[in-house]
């Protein structure tokens, strides 16, 4: 396996010398933000767009910021060569740092923040078996804190709840809080009826997704119709289509809720025009 290079608090190191306190509030508290960056074609997908969410979390946990746009853009960019980057993604991850000791009060206003990334080489993202054939979930309960807004590395329940699917023998899960989805484990959640393309509205309730955003800028571009409101188990499995978007996985059909098949079971013409447009933008834009 090839050692990569990843970047922790203003070193480029081996991924097998980069060192983090056993008191960073990141691990021993969760308290910490992360980011996901796509790179196809050796460039980054959407960077401005996780910038200012990485700086809307940091706001809303009163976190300092680790470094400049700038620089973080060089990180990446540096990154993505270093590590010869053709596909795949630049995980970023920023906590409240090193206290010096574990206390549930926060550390003193000085304490330098942690900033760490790192690449995954994931070729065939565009080329997915998963988009060819559409993806198979499952519904379960939304278990997880009130602020769902906030990109926190707090994952342990939507880990819970891949492994939930995985046990059912199906590709992922979708959550549902008073018979209502939320979103996927990591992903945000759409259907389809009639031509309208449906998914929540933003608020505490869920990520506000950076390709949810694009998606749905480039659905309504193209004259497609979007309702964001929230939709029942029921509606979904009664949908013509649904989908859902993410970084990693774009936009990606999905054809079977809870086991009832959707749209004959194979992705239908909404999620797959949605997902050559995104691809083919993203593309034009990227950086």
């Amino acid at each position: 396996m090839t050692m990569r290079t990843v970047y922790v608090n203003g070193e480029y190191l081996p991924e097998n010398e980069a060192r983090v306190s056993i008191f960073d509030r990141g691990f021993l508290m969760a308290d910490g933000v992360y980011e996901v960056t796509n790179v196809l074609n050796g460039k980054l997908i959407d960077f401005e767009g996780h910038n200012v969410r990485l700086d809307r979390s940091l706001t809303e946990l009163g976190m300092k910021r680790p470094a400049a746009y700038d620089d973080l853009l060089e990180i990446h960019r540096e990154l993505v060569t270093r590590n010869a980057i053709n596909e795949g993604l630049i995980y970023l991850q920023v906590t409240r740092g090193n206290s010096g000791d574990r206390d549930f009060h926060y550390p003193p206003e000085e304490t330098e923040p942690t900033l760490v990334l790192f690449t995954q080489d994931k070729p065939g993202m565009i080329d997915s078996p998963v988009a060819k054939r559409g993806a198979r979930i499952i519904s379960v309960p939304d278990m997880r804190w009130g602020r769902r807004d906030i990109k926190t590395v707090q994952l342990l329940y939507p880990s819970m709840a891949k492994m939930m699917a995985q046990a059912a023998g199906v590709d992922d899960a979708w959550m549902i809080e008073e018979d209502h989805i939320t979103e996927g484990t990591s992903n945000n959640a759409y259907i389809v009826k009639d031509g309208r393309i449906i998914t929540r509205a933003l608020s505490h309730d869920i990520l506000h997704g950076i390709t949810r955003a694009a998606v749905l800028r480039f659905a309504r571009e193209a004259q497609m119709e979007v309702e964001e409101r929230s939709f029942t188990v029921a509606e979904a499995m009664d949908a013509d289509e649904a989908f859902y978007t993410s970084a990693s996985a774009f936009v990606t059909a999905v054809v079977e809720i809870d086991g009832a098949q959707l749209g004959g079971g194979t992705p239908g013409p909404v999620a797959t025009r949605l997902r050559e447009i995104y691809i083919e933008e993203s593309l034009k834009h990227a950086i």
